[in-house]
């Protein structure tokens, strides 16, 4: 039975979207990775001991769940709860188009030359565009291709530009495959 569900993938990629819609077919909680990482969105970290005491508590409390949002390196203790992990990749041009879009949705002008977040959004695109091309020493595919070779659970990968519907029955059929 899946009931403790992992879905990882570059920024930008669709895990947190993917990850409220299984919600919605779904028994399990949502919850994202973004909320334990950061104190303060973008500018914060949460220190790694009380990131990792929060989300050890919500995910003894609160099964079944579905955690989006990658957690290499300061989680990497958490494999062994995961029972499906759900990776995620598409093409570098779409995504960055989407998180441009999302970044203009969230801070609207701000990100613009002269804005308030614009060096912030600068830096954070500069970032997520080498996910395909960079090695472990960041958040790339490299990085999570050997996170995910030391896992005891099943991948479901789902790669390509696919719609969020798609990418939820891939996974709900993976789900009732599984006897769920």
């Amino acid at each position: 039975m899946y009931s403790k569900i992992h879905i990882l993938g570059a920024s930008g990629s669709g895990t947190s979207t993917l990850g409220r819609a299984l919600a919605e077919h779904l028994p399990h909680l949502h919850l994202d990775s973004d909320d334990y990482f950061w104190a303060h969105k973008y500018t914060k970290q949460t220190e790694i001991n009380e990131r990792l005491r929060t989300i050890h508590r919500d995910l003894d409390q609160k099964e079944p769940w579905i955690l989006s949002g990658a957690v290499c390196g300061w989680g990497d203790g958490l494999r062994p709860w995961f029972d499906l992990v759900v990776f995620l990749w598409i093409p570098g041009e779409i995504r960055l188009e989407r998180l441009r879009a999302r970044e203009a949705l969230r801070y609207g002008a701000e990100i613009l030359p002269g804005g308030s977040m614009f060096d912030e959004v600068q830096t954070f695109m500069e970032w997520a565009a080498l996910y395909d091309t960079a090695g472990p020493e960041v958040r790339s595919r490299i990085l999570h291709e050997e996170w995910m070779s030391q896992l005891q659970c099943p991948v479901l990968r789902l790669e390509g530009d696919m719609t969020v519907e798609e990418r939820v029955e891939a996974v709900l059929k993976e789900y009732n495959a599984a006897g769920t």
